[in-house]
């Protein structure tokens, strides 16, 4: 069973999303937080699989509070940050704090339970409405900031291609097909890549692979 933590300041809004997630069946809902200090609280408290997180709360926004919970808990819950607003600037800061995901409050449910799902799982997740855009503008902004410091010469050349592969929107299992590898192959090239790359998912290891000169800056 997947555990999730829910974080918003409306009520309404926590209990619409607590009974779209519970009927799935495999997904139960531990806790509720009403701010970010809470969600934090709770988390290290419950030890969710995934912290679905609002960004703009009045007691604490969501993303110092999802800096706080990736960087204090080991290992660190998915957080998947869950916003009406798809401005650019709080995917950004959504990336930078360590989240897993990205949705728009109003995704199908659908879409929603996938998420979670693939967060669990240790994948990641970035609603259709953020293309890659946005991952390669953040990592233009944060590799002038902060140089990368582990560079692509840490990865294989089979991890390199496995990664590049990923950055392009490709799963495991299209990855397989287009290098002719099995899917449990990928999926230990990609495992050693993400170790070596120090990141924890699939969205954390493109926004590395662009930060670390592994793929081009596109304009």
């Amino acid at each position: 069973m997947i555990t999730v933590l829910l974080a918003d300041d409306q009520p309404m809004l926590r209990a619409g999303f607590r009974s779209l997630i519970e009927l799935a069946g495999d997904i139960t809902v531990v806790g509720e937080a009403t701010d970010g200090p809470e969600a934090v609280r709770m988390a290290r408290l419950l030890r969710p699989d995934v912290v679905c997180m609002d960004v703009r709360m009045p007691g604490g926004d969501g993303l110092t509070a999802t800096r706080d919970i990736v960087g204090t808990l080991d290992p660190p819950p998915a957080v998947l940050v869950l916003t009406t607003y798809e401005l650019d600037e709080y995917v950004f800061g959504a990336l930078e704090a360590g989240a897993s995901g990205f949705l728009l409050k109003d995704t199908d449910v659908d879409t929603l339970l996938a998420a979670i799902r693939r967060l669990a799982a240790g994948q990641g997740m970035v609603d259709h409405a953020v293309t890659r855009r946005v991952i390669v503008e953040f990592a233009r902004r944060r590799r002038a900031a902060t140089p990368q410091a582990t560079g692509p010469d840490v990865l294989t050349a089979r991890e390199a291609e496995i990664v590049r592969l990923l950055a392009h929107g490709l799963s495991n299992a299209e990855i397989a097909a287009e290098l002719m590898v099995e899917v449990s192959t990928v999926k230990s090239h990609l495992s050693r890549a993400m170790t070596k790359a120090g990141t924890r998912d699939r969205v954390q290891t493109v926004v590395w692979a662009y930060r670390s000169g592994l793929l081009p800056l596109e304009r």
